[in-house]
């Protein structure tokens, strides 16, 4: 399938959200308006967004093969260049520019949702990221007993906030722990990192300059809300991280931590154009990275606004599911490869006052549920139920609205 022009008379609609993306394509607009429409249950409102003549969409989806996110309205006579996927790579080939676009707007994209979970489970807002907050990262840290972890956030507000007004107490907190005032430095120049199991690679409100990409391992990216630590994603081998703070160049907005033991490969500022402009394919790698990584929020977002626990836990489940690409079928089995204590971090649960609602998830015929991993029996069940709760939720909140 080639490059070709589409032309659509007012009215018309692209597509709909939480269909299949038939044909794998996204489109950049030549003529015309198009409206953007994403659902009230992925934020509470119905949010619209009106684009014009040079502005594209659908590439995440286009890129990955999941559901579409949004639906696409005309709002003019329009006509759409029809970017098939199989062309993506000749298209950014030829125009560079357009994949910088890609990329810087994937990067505003995701801090976007990433402050939309960051805000709904924390129920506040205006949380911004700020370098003194490292204080209270690592006191929290401390309190639980993590002192790796403490020992970090510590060095790191030293660093960062040399006149701070908590420097005497935390050299204080890193005497008690017998541990030095500085983090180990790290060469720039090694593009390979090595990471041992449960060690931190950066930290929420941290300034940062690199992303990174997994060769082997997975990563935990999660943030700490009012003593709580939330995971926002748990990435594998292929997946990036740390893209927003050397794209945008904030604070990090999330900590990073080794799952397992990692072999990360190191992007900073001074190589990332040049990576982008002179490899195609490893332009295309990272849109796709970073599609997934849009998908797996707006998912997020969405489960965030299913009230019932049950619900949002087994929805939680079901987003790995479609995060792999799993076929669903009846009698199709899956393990997930985490814990009933990440599952329910992974949703902003406690692990400790809320394990009556794993105990409500174990009853389920379809589910296996022990002190190691969860795996289900029948993904056509899974998927059969979550439907049920999001429409509950979806109805009760647009009575909310009325």
């Amino acid at each position: 399938m080639a490059i070709s022009i589409k032309n659509f008379s007012k009215g018309a609609y692209i597509y709909l959200e939480n269909t299949e993306p038939s044909p794998r394509s996204f489109y950049i607009i030549e003529r015309g308006q198009v409206e953007l429409i994403r659902e009230v249950l992925t934020i509470g409102v119905e949010q619209r967004k009106t684009l014009g003549k040079g502005d594209f969409f659908g590439v995440e989806t286009a890129m990955t093969g999941h559901k579409r996110m949004e639906s696409a309205i005309t709002l003019l006579p329009t006509a759409l260049i029809e970017v098939p996927h199989s062309q993506f790579r000749t298209l950014i080939a030829k125009s560079t520019p357009l994949a910088m676009k890609i990329i810087r707007s994937f990067s505003i994209k995701l801090r976007e949702f990433d402050t939309a979970i960051t805000n709904i489970s924390a129920q506040q807002y205006n949380i911004e990221e700020d370098p003194t907050h490292l204080f209270d990262l690592g006191t929290e840290w401390y309190n639980s007993q993590r002192y790796e972890h403490a020992a970090y956030a510590f060095q790191k507000y030293l660093q960062y906030c040399p006149k701070g007004n908590n420097v005497s107490q935390a050299k204080m907190y890193l005497q008690k722990m017998n541990k030095p005032l500085v983090t180990p430095k790290v060469s720039k120049n090694e593009i390979n990192r090595f990471y041992k199991k449960e060690q931190i690679i950066f930290c929420e409100s941290e300034p940062g300059d690199e992303l990174y990409i997994i060769k082997k391992g997975s990563v935990k990216i999660s943030k700490l809300i009012s003593g709580k630590e939330t995971i926002l994603a748990v990435l594998k081998q292929g997946d990036i991280f740390g893209e927003m703070a050397l794209l945008d160049n904030r604070p990090r907005s999330a900590t990073a931590i080794a799952a397992e033991d990692c072999e990360l490969a190191a992007i900073n500022r001074q190589n990332f154009d040049k990576l982008v402009v002179e490899q195609s394919v490893m332009a295309e790698k990272l849109i796709t990275l970073l599609s997934e990584r849009i998908w797996t929020a707006y998912r997020q977002l969405a489960n965030l606004m299913i009230d019932d626990p049950l619900g949002k836990l087994l929805d939680m489940l079901l987003i790995q599911v479609e995060k792999e690409k799993v076929q669903i079928k009846p009698k199709a089995s899956y393990n997930f490869g985490i814990t009933g204590n990440d599952l329910l971090k992974m949703v902003g649960m406690d692990p400790v006052k809320d394990q009556y609602h794993l105990i409500e998830v174990s009853k389920k015929k379809y589910i296996d549920l022990d002190q190691a991993t969860i795996r289900c029996r029948d993904l056509s069940e899974l998927e059969k139920e979550v439907s049920i709760y999001r429409k509950r939720s979806s109805r009760k909140i647009k009575k909310q609205l009325v």
